[in-house]
């Protein structure tokens, strides 16, 4: 099994709590961090795009770099580990994006991958006068569908005329074509989601469920199978997860308590509203972030406990079928990733090749 980091390319991490650490993105957090991940062996970064917050007293999400550009630079500094960059299709055109991957793949010698993403928050967007309107909830995946055949097809002869209801290139060229095997990685989570991933990425994206519930993500793997086999493609899960650690369960738990007194009701309130604007899809991840029980961490899968705890958990996830990766984030991630590197990987079963 794969271990990624979701690096924190946004304030705050993934911890919507003023009791949680409060901090502001910057390059060096993120290079303190890619640096530490490579030298303990994790198989690669992976940061998100947004471009609105969710406000509160914490300003959630309020302060934020831009993803192909905080990796570009953490390619250029790193020297193994994988690199991802997710893009936002609604505001960078299939081409544009091509020439990036492809600038971003030449700096990192071929270790460069994309996330795919459609957009699901309209505030992000009409910001800045680019949201297409309710009919996106509806037709996002046939222009996802679009998006990556152009890609693809980019990346795999330099050139692409094709013709569709939403692109059209003519005779578009974009080279050097890139050195390395470029992965896509996608997190829809709803049938046209899961179809799309099946058809087109190499990583299907989804959320962990639950506190110290590691394996329940499973539904997402088995709902993927059917298109898997449809496709005749090799498609992996990788599942977002956050760790929250300490020398016992009690310790950890004590500070997972903390962290849930702490919670920013006021950006807790944005993010609800802003997950319910979506009327048409109702099995989509969004839908598991704004739920209001767990919203705290964004309602991703945690696992709280001790390092030994938190490492059979991890082993557990390990062994649930086609599940390629975990996608790790932290309360507080340059303390995490150190503890994951000689605290926990030592303890994994799954990542016995790396304990030593």
């Amino acid at each position: 099994m794969q271990v990624g980091v979701f690096v924190p390319i946004n304030n705050n991490g993934w911890l919507i709590s003023k009791a949680a650490p409060q901090y502001k993105p910057s390059f060096d957090l993120n290079k303190q961090i890619a640096l530490s991940a490579e030298k303990h062996g994790l198989d690669f970064l992976l940061s998100m795009i947004k471009l609105r917050g969710f406000g509160g007293d914490t300003e959630f999400w309020e302060y934020g770099l831009e993803s192909f550009t905080l990796m570009a630079g953490l390619a250029a500094v790193t020297e193994r580990i994988k690199i991802y960059a997710t893009c936002p299709t609604l505001l960078v055109p299939p081409a544009f994006a091509a020439r990036m991957c492809n600038t971003i793949d030449s700096i990192s010698h071929g270790r460069f991958g994309l996330n795919l993403i459609t957009g699901w928050q309209p505030p992000e967007y009409t910001q800045m006068g680019m949201w297409p309107g309710e009919a996106h909830f509806k037709n996002r995946y046939q222009v996802l569908d679009e998006y990556a055949r152009i890609l693809r097809e980019l990346w795999e002869t330099g050139t692409s005329d094709f013709k569709g209801e939403y692109y059209r290139m003519e005779d578009c060229r974009v080279w050097p074509k890139p050195t390395g095997d470029m992965k896509i990685i996608c997190a829809g989570s709803s049938n046209d989601g899961m179809a799309f991933s099946a058809k087109w990425a190499d990583y299907a994206f989804c959320l962990g469920k639950g506190v110290n519930t590691p394996t329940a993500f499973a539904f997402n793997n088995e709902k993927l199978q059917p298109y898997i086999d449809a496709n005749g493609r090799d498609v992996r899960m990788f599942v977002l997860m956050m760790i929250i650690a300490d020398e016992t369960d009690e310790a950890a738990m004590a500070k997972w308590k903390s962290y849930n007194d702490g919670i920013d009701l006021k950006a807790i309130q944005w993010l609800m509203d802003q997950g319910a604007k979506d009327k048409v899809n109702k099995d989509t991840n969004v839908r598991q972030l704004a739920a209001p029980e767990g919203a705290v961490n964004i309602n991703m899968g945690t696992l709280v406990g001790s390092y030994a705890s938190v490492a059979r958990m991890l082993d557990e996830m390990a062994g649930v079928p086609n599940t390629g990766g975990v996608l790790l984030t932290f309360d507080d991630f340059v303390e995490g990733v150190e503890n994951f590197g000689t605290r926990i990987q030592p303890l994994m079963k799954s990542r016995k090749a790396l304990a030593g």
